[in-house]
């Protein structure tokens, strides 16, 4: 009997273990981690949207090295349905820039539902403020949710007093640009405090950064607007101070009508059950219905500068009418101040947007108008 060589042997048991091994590896399930990746990732991108309250939102304005950015966004079903920018850099090269950058960047905010977006090409400053705009318009509107789902459960109105509050001061026009101060107050302290809008280009910039960080500090550990102007920034500093305390006061007042309406439904129910004391309480209750209703208008370009209108309605007439932004820099602010307390008086006197324009200030008038028309469009 003819034996077999010992290295053929060898070489088919190597052949067939080879051959098994193939065959389970081609047996096993595939998998795809980028498809399992992409599953967990998309929802995400639609986070901004989908934890924010429908409606319209308007994000801060973020000064850039070219111009001011800022951004309004309609949330629908947890999605951003539009995009668009109020305010953006304008005049000369910027102009042509904005104008390719923009709409692809409202496409892209849409799309992505988020801030997330990646900057446009040859439009870095302009997509870095675009982002950061839309990114506040996304945590207003989810503030604006969280305030509504607190105010919904029984049990939340104890908790709902110590919640966080975002509060946005006035627009102080100062010599060398405009300052706007942003606190979160949390059980009667400041928390935070930023600057939305600071004096930007040249030796501005450089001053500004230099100083607001050091008043955010401040702000928040003095927790008031008593706060130390910082050496070489005393305009800058002036303006913070005024704004921080127009925060202030808008967050007191708003601590102050919540707790009115509460008192309010406390005397209702003390006058279904009837007593002279609690009709004393009912009439408590009417004036804090009345109480005036603040808003604020789009921004509107002109040939000098925007402007800015807010109203404050209260039994359907308008009880005060300012401009918190508005023409600056050599002529036009003689121009601005002249003619804006002018147009507020109007204003409140004609309890419409169909007011005269004041002479010399033909521009600032017609924005100040087409402003105004859309903050009582709002009420």
């Amino acid at each position: 009997m003819k034996k077999s060589h010992p290295i053929r042997r060898v070489l088919l048991a190597s052949a067939a273990t080879v051959s098994g091994i193939v065959l389970l590896l081609s047996l096993k399930p595939s998998s795809d981690p980028a498809a399992a990746d992409g599953q967990s990732v998309a929802p995400q991108g639609q986070a901004g949207a989908q934890a924010a309250a429908n409606g319209t939102m308007t994000g801060d304005v973020e000064q850039t090295e070219y111009g001011p950015v800022q951004v309004r966004i309609t949330v629908s079903g947890g999605k951003i349905t539009k995009a668009e920018a109020v305010q953006k850099p304008s005049g000369g090269r910027s102009t042509q820039i904005s104008n390719d950058s923009i709409p692809k960047l409202n496409q892209a905010a849409v799309a992505a539902g988020s801030a997330d977006i990646d900057a446009v090409s040859g439009a870095t400053y302009t997509s870095a403020g675009y982002k950061k705009s839309l990114q506040s318009a996304l945590d207003k509107a989810g503030s604006a949710q969280g305030s509504d789902s607190g105010s919904g459960s029984g049990a939340g109105s104890g908790s709902g007093s110590a919640q966080a509050q975002t509060v946005t001061g006035d627009v102080e026009q100062t010599e060398y640009g405009p300052v706007q101060v942003r606190i979160t107050v949390s059980g009667g302290k400041i928390t935070k405090a930023e600057a939305v809008q600071k004096p930007s280009g040249g030796r501005s910039t450089q001053i500004s950064s230099n100083s607001v960080p050091k008043l955010n500090q401040a702000a928040v550990a003095a927790g008031s607007a008593d706060i130390d102007a910082v050496s070489g920034a005393t305009y800058t500093s002036a303006g913070y101070k005024k704004s921080l305390q127009s925060a202030l006061d808008k967050a007191e007042s708003a601590q102050s009508s919540g707790a009115e309406e509460a008192g309010g439904q406390e005397s209702g129910s003390q006058q279904e059950s009837g007593g002279q004391e609690s009709g004393s309480q009912g009439s408590g209750s009417g004036s804090a219905q009345a109480q005036g209703e603040t808003l604020q208008g789009e921004v509107v370009k002109t040939e000098y500068g925007p402007v800015q209108v807010r109203v404050t309605l209260s039994g359907g007439k308008i009880t005060k009418a300012e401009a918190v932004q508005m023409p600056t820099g050599g002529r036009s602010t003689q121009i601005s101040g002249n003619a804006i307390p002018k147009l507020n008086q109007a204003a409140v006197a004609a309890g419409s947007a169909d007011i005269d324009a004041v002479s010399g200030a033909t521009y600032t008038s017609a924005g100040y108008k087409k402003s105004l028309q859309s903050a009582l469009d709002n009420a």
